[in-house]
């Protein structure tokens, strides 16, 4: 299984959601080499960005599973490494 270097972007629209949101982040922790947050209190959104190392198919689930959350927008980018 190659691991893959990659970073999700998500945006939360939807305050309700973080709890949903940090369940999951927890549920993939032994793949998740950093996380940062931002809230941006003039637009009422929270930027999150996490740093993964693993598989392909373990980001795009988690990244799929991000993005399905109402009030939640993702977008993922890989290293070519």
């Amino acid at each position: 299984m190659d691991k893959r270097l990659a970073l999700i972007g998500i945006i939360v629209e939807e305050p309700d959601s973080v709890q949903e949101i940090n369940d999951l982040l927890h549920q993939y922790s032994p793949y998740i080499i950093g996380r940062m947050g931002v809230p941006y209190h003039e637009k009422g959104v929270s930027v999150i960005s996490i740093t993964m190392d693993a598989a392909h198919d373990i980001i795009s689930a988690l990244a799929g599973k991000l993005g399905s959350i109402d009030g939640v927008e993702t977008k993922t980018i890989y290293s070519k490494k």
